[in-house]
């Protein structure tokens, strides 16, 4: 059975419209509510969120839909996606919930929920909730009515478990570091975090006025970045997304280092301590094949997965893997998190470049990507992939490519595009198979 209202990453859409008003968010709480209704103790759900200006109607209304089903609320304000999974745990909370859209504009919401475990949904769960959603619940009795509170250290909670993710000894002093938190969730934490630690600060992207998040900065908008790291002498750069499960990295140089070198160092690094488990990384099909070629010749696989965190996630967890990502910054690191932290993630990049001693252009460049291409087309309804057009221009595509590259098209699971990605060892190659892909694709579309 499909998902209506999950897609790859929660529920997410433009903001009153669609799934993403404060009367389905209402019914989303009381439906998370009533399935994680397990036990007669007192139930309980954490529920954060990011920065954007809606983020206050669908908190209310979800507090709304889980105190009416029973359960008492605990609210962490504006805090990182990783931070809700950790808390959900830490305060033996039946269900957390994550309010954002990532790395999508301030218009867009979503809506993440985690099990007790601290892990997201499984699509049973997922498709249980979906069920729910569409019928008369059980509200609590009057006595029984939910409670709701906010809690005044939840961020110093996250600060001491992502400080934690580090060996003691392990500290930052003499690195200046340039730090983007999007205006998103980690405005606050990340730049405190590192601070704790010893690092010098020049922090940007920490003003959010319920607008900006995202906006010509963070980890999908790096140019304000590459500048402030330049422009202040930084020793290296932090851009983290909207709510902080994504990472992208900018060298002293001003170069941006995407997820694929970063997995790379994580786990070459692990990997020379004994450290490393499952045997290599899990990544997505979008991981260049420069990625896998470098693991190769360290004697590590790269194993891949569908696009979509969840999806690295579970593989992770079935072949007992502990480092995993995706190229757009996502990193997993099981050891320290149940979910993508990009804090975390940038912690273990930035011990390394004190332990090695190097200039981060010198540490993070581990392997020369080979030419790959990535466009979107929007399209507004229909299945263009299943045109007769886009399909013959695959086709010629993969004939074109056969034995010297690969494609990856797909429809995005967050948002109205189809993502065409094209990589090979000759540039042009690759030029011609996506333009030929994105024009058919755009014709099908029309």
């Amino acid at each position: 059975m499909a998902k209506q209202f999950f897609g790859t990453d929660g529920i997410r859409g433009r903001t009153n419209q669609g799934a993403m008003t404060a009367a389905t968010a209402m019914k989303v709480g009381q439906a998370a509510g009533t399935r994680f209704l397990r036990g007669t103790h007192r139930h309980r759900v954490v529920i954060g969120k990011d920065t954007r200006l809606s983020g206050y109607m669908l908190e209310n209304a979800m507090v709304a839909g889980f105190t009416s089903v029973g359960m008492d609320v605990v609210l962490l304000g504006p805090m990182p996606t990783p931070a809700v999974a950790l808390l959900t745990r830490e305060l033996r909370a039946d269900v957390g919930v994550m309010i954002s859209a990532s790395h999508n504009p301030y218009e867009d919401n979503g809506i993440k929920l985690f099990g007790p475990d601290g892990f997201k949904l499984s699509d049973e769960d997922e498709l249980a909730i979906e069920a729910m959603l569409a019928t008369d619940l059980a509200l609590a009795a009057a006595p029984e009515i939910g409670r709701a509170r906010r809690i005044d250290d939840a961020r110093g909670r996250y600060i001491h478990a992502v400080k934690g993710s580090l060996p003691s000894t392990v500290r930052l002093d003499g690195l200046k570091i340039a730090v983007d938190c999007a205006n998103g969730a980690a405005y606050q934490v990340a730049p405190s975090a590192f601070w704790e630690l010893g690092a010098e600060i020049v922090a940007v992207g920490v003003a959010p006025n319920g607008k900006n998040i995202n906006e010509r900065c963070g980890s999908t908008h790096v140019e304000l970045l590459q500048e402030t790291v330049v422009s202040s002498g930084s020793d290296i750069g932090i851009a983290l997304d909207g709510d902080a499960d994504r990472l992208i990295v900018v060298d002293e140089k001003g170069q941006t280092v995407d997820g694929d070198q970063i997995m790379a160092l994580i786990g070459s690094h692990l990997a020379a301590r004994g450290a490393l488990r499952g045997g290599g990384v899990v990544a997505t099909v979008m991981s260049n094949l420069g990625l896998e070629r470098y693991l190769g010749g360290l004697g590590l696989n790269l194993e891949r997965t569908a696009v979509g965190d969840r999806h690295v996630l579970e593989r992770m967890r079935s072949g007992g893997y502990n480092v995993g990502g995706e190229q757009s910054g996502h990193m997993i690191l099981l050891d320290h998190a149940t979910t993508g932290d990009g804090t975390v993630a940038a912690l273990q990049v930035l011990a390394a470049l004190i332990e090695s001693g190097k200039r981060a252009s010198e540490l993070l460049h581990l392997f020369d990507p080979v030419p790959q291409l990535l466009r979107n087309v929007r399209f507004a309804g229909g299945r263009p992939l299943e045109a007769h057009g886009v399909r013959a221009a695959i086709a010629d595509a993969e004939a074109a490519l056969d034995g010297r590259g690969r494609l990856v098209i797909r429809a995005s699971g967050t948002e109205p595009v189809i993502r065409v990605m094209a990589e090979g060892d000759d540039a042009d190659e690759v030029e011609a198979a996506v333009a030929a892909i994105c024009h058919a694709v755009a014709q099908a579309a029309a």
